[in-house]
C-alpha cells in the first residue's frame, strides 16, 4: 500500500491526487464537486497538472462512471436484500397461516408496498 507523496514521480503524484480527492469527499461527498475541487486543487499545487489540464474531461468522466457503478452495485445489493426480506415475510406469513390477503396486507404496511405490487409479490412466493 502506498502512504507517502514525496516525490514528484508518477506514483507520488498520483498518492497526493487521491489524498486531496479523500479529504475533498468530506465536505462535498461523493459529487462531481468533489472531483472539481480535487483537479483544480492537483493543478494549482502542480501535481499531475500538464496531464488535468489535457484530459481533465476525461478525468472528470472516469471517476463520474466509478460512481455510477459503485451506485448501481449498492442499488443491486439492497434490491437483492430486499427481495429477499419479502421472501422471508411471505414464507413467514404462509408459516402463521395467515390468508393470501392477509399476507399480501402484511407486506404492504411492512414493506410500503403498493396493494397491487404486494400481491404479485406474495403470489410469486407462495407456495
Amino acid at each position: 500500500m502506498l502512504y507517502g507523496d514525496n516525490g514528484d514521480d508518477i506514483v507520488g503524484q498520483y498518492v497526493t491526487f487521491t489524498k486531496v480527492y479523500s479529504e475533498q469527499r468530506k465536505p462535498h461527498g461523493r459529487t462531481k464537486e468533489a472531483i472539481l475541487e480535487t483537479i483544480r486543487i492537483c493543478k494549482d499545487k502542480d501535481v499531475l497538472k500538464e496531464y488535468l489540464e489535457s484530459r481533465e474531461s476525461e478525468v472528470l468522466d472516469m471517476m463520474m462512471t466509478i460512481f455510477d457503478e459503485e451506485t448501481i452495485m449498492r442499488n443491486h445489493i439492497r434490491s437483492q436484500r430486499a427481495e429477499a426480506a419479502m421472501q422471508n415475510a411471505v414464507e413467514m406469513c404462509q408459516e402463521f397461516n395467515l390468508s393470501f390477503p392477509d399476507s399480501v396486507q402484511k407486506l404492504v404496511d411492512k414493506f410500503g408496498l403498493s396493494e397491487n405490487e404486494a400481491e404479485e409479490t406474495v403470489q410469486k412466493y407462495w407456495q
